[in-house]
């Protein structure tokens, strides 16, 4: 019922949005008249579309199956739908046949072995799937769909039960057997597991707790008896035991909010500190966690959602490139400006927050 009522709301903004007309659109009393984040966007999605091959993935480096998922996710989030009779919404039906091919996919259901994505891209692509559910074209499309992702869901359970030393319990690293975790891909898993089981599908909320304690563990403070942080502005570390940076606080802040945890002291404490430590461009995985940033805080509301919105919004719609698409620097540059682009529409989508798992 969710989805529908959002298709009646996306078709509803494409009619106003779509509009030729620039003196129509840009009537002072129209609410839906684009403005300069609307064209960004725009610009960022015409930037994608160009990049998509004959297949119908969409790259401009590697990783062409978690690169085309990204897409989709960027997509969707700002009101596209494959079914939708565009040019954008025959992209994504390209897009999405390119990914449920058969041999994206490997007999144990792992997406990451194909384009080298590993656990990172495995992740990406289940979560786009879990949040596809229902949008495929018919009823065949849809339970393709269904097949693909509660195959790839096995396999992310299969991998958090490795067995792994207690701090690392609960997490994923970069292969399915993997004997220890990090939180920048256990994100992408639990934000995986969440949408699914958000969807119906058959996801233990064992295994989400779980997760959730790794989180936890990764939080840069000792506890008190309570298992509350002592350290009551603080940030979540790439592993525990380690310092918190931008990047992996402002994903364990979306990520624990999915999952509920709303007014818990480790959301609050990482709130604070990304107001104490705003993104700058010249930041590490800027665009990475500027996109969790974003999210994040939108979840977290009030002054924390109003603050990031605007330093966002400034911050990247000054980086965007006369193409439309934003390229990332440092260690960010060699992922290919792909990446940035839909890293920086989903920074940026908190506006519209159509897809499930970004709305509060």
């Amino acid at each position: 019922m969710q989805k529908l009522i959002s298709l009646t709301i996306l078709f509803c903004f494409a009619a106003v949005f779509g509009q030729d007309n620039e003196e129509n659109s840009l009537d002072v009393g129209n609410p839906f008249k684009p403005d300069k984040v609307d064209k960004a966007i725009e610009r960022g999605i015409g930037f994608l579309m160009k990049k998509q091959r004959g297949d119908g993935a969409i790259l401009d480096r590697g990783h062409d199956t978690t690169m085309t998922a990204l897409s989709l996710m960027a997509m969707a989030a700002v009101g596209n739908q494959p079914i939708n009779p565009d040019d954008k919404g025959r992209m994504m039906r390209k897009a999405l046949d390119f990914v449920l091919q058969e041999d994206r996919q490997d007999e144990n259901g792992y997406f990451g072995k194909k384009d080298n994505g590993r656990m990172y891209g495995h992740g990406i692509i289940t979560l786009m799937l879990s949040e596809m559910l229902g949008m495929g074209m018919d009823d065949e499309g849809d339970r393709l769909i269904l097949k693909r992702c509660e195959s790839a869901i096995g396999l992310i359970l299969r991998s958090q039960a490795v067995p792994k030393s207690t701090s690392h319990q609960g997490g994923w690293r970069y292969s399915p057997d993997s004997r220890d975790a990090d939180l920048s891909v256990t994100i992408w898993q639990l934000m995986a597991l969440r949408s699914a089981k958000n969807a119906g599908l058959k996801v233990p909320s064992s295994a989400i707790e779980e997760a959730i304690g790794y989180l936890r563990r990764s939080y840069w403070s000792s506890l008190d008896e309570r298992g509350e942080p002592l350290r009551k502005v603080s940030g979540f570390a790439y592993q525990p035991g380690g310092h918190p940076d931008y990047a992996t606080t402002a994903a364990g802040l979306l990520a624990m909010q999915v999952c509920g945890q709303y007014e818990s002291p480790f959301v609050k404490g990482a709130a604070d500190w990304l107001l104490e430590n705003e993104p700058q461009k010249q930041k590490k995985f800027f665009f990475y966690g500027t996109y969790y940033y974003a999210q994040g805080m939108y979840q977290r509301g009030e002054e924390h959602s109003t603050t990031a919105r605007e330093k966002v919004e400034s911050l990247l719609l000054g980086m965007q490139k006369g193409s439309g698409s934003w390229q990332g620097s440092g260690s960010e540059a060699g992922h290919g400006e792909v990446y940035s682009t839909t890293m920086a529409i989903l920074a940026l989508a908190v506006k519209y927050h159509y897809l499930p798992i970004y709305q509060r």
